[in-house]
């Protein structure tokens, strides 16, 4: 469900430095069995160097699938690992059917998104998925 635009699609909720809530949009991808993500400079990333939890909600789908919905919350793990690095961007621009990276793509942070518990909610039974909600914990 977090790839079925093309591209990895959710949104990142993290906890401002006041304590309430914050979405982004982000592009998450699985690689290894593991999720990651490139987080911009900016409000997400300070969030999640201060406090590193997170909820990930997948985009839902058009009808007949438009409540489906995925959901995963833990924590999150900076990633300093240059050949891991150099095989996303890699991916980044495969998913996106780039040559070359935007601009200030250099300066974003490698994140693992560590998997607490999951949500899956399917509003029928489909792709060997039983309709309904499917929880999941570490």
């Amino acid at each position: 469900m977090l790839h079925q635009h093309g591209i990895g699609l959710g949104l990142l909720a993290t906890v401002r430095a006041d304590g309430g809530p914050r979405v982004h949009p982000i592009c998450p991808m699985l690689h290894d069995d593991r999720l990651y993500a490139f987080i911009v400079p900016g409000p997400k990333l300070d969030d999640l160097r201060r406090d590193r939890r997170y909820a990930l909600h997948s985009e839902t789908s058009p009808p007949p699938d438009h409540d489906d919905g995925f959901y995963v919350t833990g924590s999150v793990r900076e990633v300093d690992d240059a050949t891991l690095r150099q095989a996303l961007t890699a991916r980044v621009l495969d998913d996106r059917d780039l040559d070359e990276l935007w601009p200030g793509f250099e300066h974003e942070v490698l994140f693992e998104l560590e998997v607490d518990r999951c949500l899956l909610t399917v509003t029928r039974e489909r792709d060997g998925l039983k309709a309904g909600h499917t929880t999941w914990r570490a």
